[in-house]
């Protein structure tokens, strides 16, 4: 039973993201390619297109040859995603509000305390060092403005 319910949701999503990239390809084909001096539109999307319809195909036929049943995330490897996945839901939302540098700086410290990273130092060093260089990335040498919130 357990092998049915695998074979039915891991070939259902191998075979929409093969139906995507095929879908992405073909919707890109009509864009226009240009040249690799001057691209076009479709060129770029085409072949992140063609890339994803061949990976799912590769990965729908690997997961078809299976003969073993094994689940695809543990408990505590479902724990995680979920809590990363609320985590990434909370920064979107928060961030018009507490502004790039609180909310990206308090998220990156909840990803490694998730991952499990021990202490407290490190953690801090990773979710600070990340912050300041997205900062000074986007904020400083490409002029993108990041948003500042009721705190900035």
């Amino acid at each position: 039973m357990e092998k049915a319910s695998r074979f039915r949701v891991e070939t259902c999503f191998d075979f929409l993201m093969l139906v995507l990239g095929i879908v992405i390809a073909v919707v890109s084909w009509g864009y226009g390619f240009g040249s690799f001096g001057r691209p076009g539109p479709g060129l770029y999307p085409f072949f992140i297109g063609a890339a994803i319809a061949l990976i799912a195909f590769f990965v729908l036929v690997s997961n078809l040859r299976s003969a073993t049943a094994k689940p695809v995330l543990d408990q505590e490897g479902a724990v995680t995603l979920i809590l990363m996945t609320a985590t990434f839901c909370l920064w979107i939302v928060a961030m018009p509000l507490l502004g790039y540098v609180v909310v990206t700086l308090l998220t990156a410290f909840a990803f490694c305390k998730i991952m499990k990273l021990e202490g407290w130092w490190k953690p801090l060093a990773v979710s600070g060092t990340t912050t300041l260089f997205i900062y000074l990335l986007f904020d400083y040498w490409m002029y993108i403005d990041l948003p500042r919130g009721i705190l900035g």
